[in-house]
């Protein structure tokens, strides 16, 4: 998370004060709405049968972490942080590690579809919800150590340039060497975030989509449809992340002294907030990417909603649509679908 410090040799405006709190009031809400429908609905409805259950209810939890955090957020980028030190190191701790995390099992859904439909027979009885809860499981550990050490560090500090809290972390030293310490571990962050949060989940899954589509393309159950699914997950991940990550690396540019000018700075600080925004709404858009587009969780959905007694959910029942020719990529040989060979 990119912390508006207004400290420095220039003088810095505060743009993000204007569209950050709007922007995150509603990433807020969607995201909550969409998670919390999919946590209902695997937990009441399909109740974890395979390890693309385990991963789909997982993400949810990732990102409802993350989204959960916004409101925090949106106050500190409009005014300052008013949430005392105890809630800086518990919400933003669990910003980061809902950061990572809903990443990390984004690449790993990937992997489980490769499997699923690759190396289809292989996979039949791997993929089963004990390897989901083990895959799940690592996953968040993998998650919980990528988010130190600015979860370690994270604390409620005064900025010098407005006189206002706000919550970031604060990597202290000794006298001598905090302001070192600080300049050298905000660069290891903002490259920690290029290489863990796009390379690696790029390389991974650029390899299992590449087969995937090669599959579905050649093998005998090809449907168009169902790669041009792939390629909206694809080009939707590279849309919402590569942005924010490429001007994480100018950010950290800036720090090691390549970039100087002041107008550059403050380019750079805008982009940072922009992008930061656009990588927050892949957690509104993760629900509908994988999993409300197929036809049997809507089935569930539907099946809950006639259940439960609330006018909402009559009105909503309405709204979501039914007959479709295909299933979601994420819902395919699982639980939710078992006999779709579509996504």
């Amino acid at each position: 998370m990119y912390t508006e410090d207004l400290e420095g040799p220039c003088m810095y405006e505060r743009p993000g004060a204007y569209f950050l709190p709007v922007l995150y009031s509603i990433f807020f809400i969607l995201g909550l709405l969409g998670n919390t429908l999919v946590l209902w609905v695997i937990l009441c409805g399909v109740q974890l049968r395979s390890m693309t259950d385990v991963c789909l209810l997982n993400l949810a939890f990732a990102d409802l972490l993350l989204v959960c955090s916004l409101p925090f957020v949106a106050h500190q980028a409009w005014h300052q942080w008013v949430f005392g030190d105890a809630m800086c190191k518990v919400v933003l701790g669990a910003y980061y590690v809902g950061f990572y995390s809903g990443i990390f099992f984004i690449t790993l859904m990937s992997i489980d579809r490769y499997l699923a439909i690759v190396h289809a027979v292989y996979a039949l009885r791997k993929r089963t919800r004990s390897a989901g809860v083990i895959a799940a499981s690592l996953t968040w550990l993998s998650g919980f150590l990528a988010s130190f050490p600015d979860a370690a560090f994270l604390q409620q500090q005064m900025s010098g340039g407005s006189d206002s809290w706000f919550c970031a972390p604060f990597y202290n030293g000794t006298a001598e060497d905090t302001t070192d310490n600080q300049h050298f571990w905000n660069i290891f962050a903002l490259f920690k975030i290029n290489v863990l949060g796009l390379l690696i989940p790029t390389v991974i899954m650029g390899f299992c989509y590449t087969k995937i589509i090669w599959r579905l393309q050649y093998g005998q159950s090809s449907k168009r449809l169902a790669i041009r699914l792939v390629l909206i997950v694809i080009a939707v991940f590279v849309c919402c992340w590569v942005p924010y990550n490429v001007a994480s690396f100018f950010k950290a540019l800036e720090l090691m002294g390549v970039y100087t000018e002041c107008n550059s700075s403050k380019a750079i600080r805008l982009a940072l907030l922009a992008t930061e925004s656009i990588a927050y709404s892949h957690s509104c858009i993760n629900p509908i990417l994988y999993v409300f587009v197929g036809e049997k969780f809507r089935r569930h959905l539907l099946k809950l909603m006639s259940r439960a007694p609330c006018h909402l959910c009559q009105v909503m029942r309405t709204i979501i649509p039914m007959d479709r020719t295909t299933g979601s990529t994420y819902s395919q040989t699982t639980s939710l679908d078992e006999r779709s060979t579509a996504m």
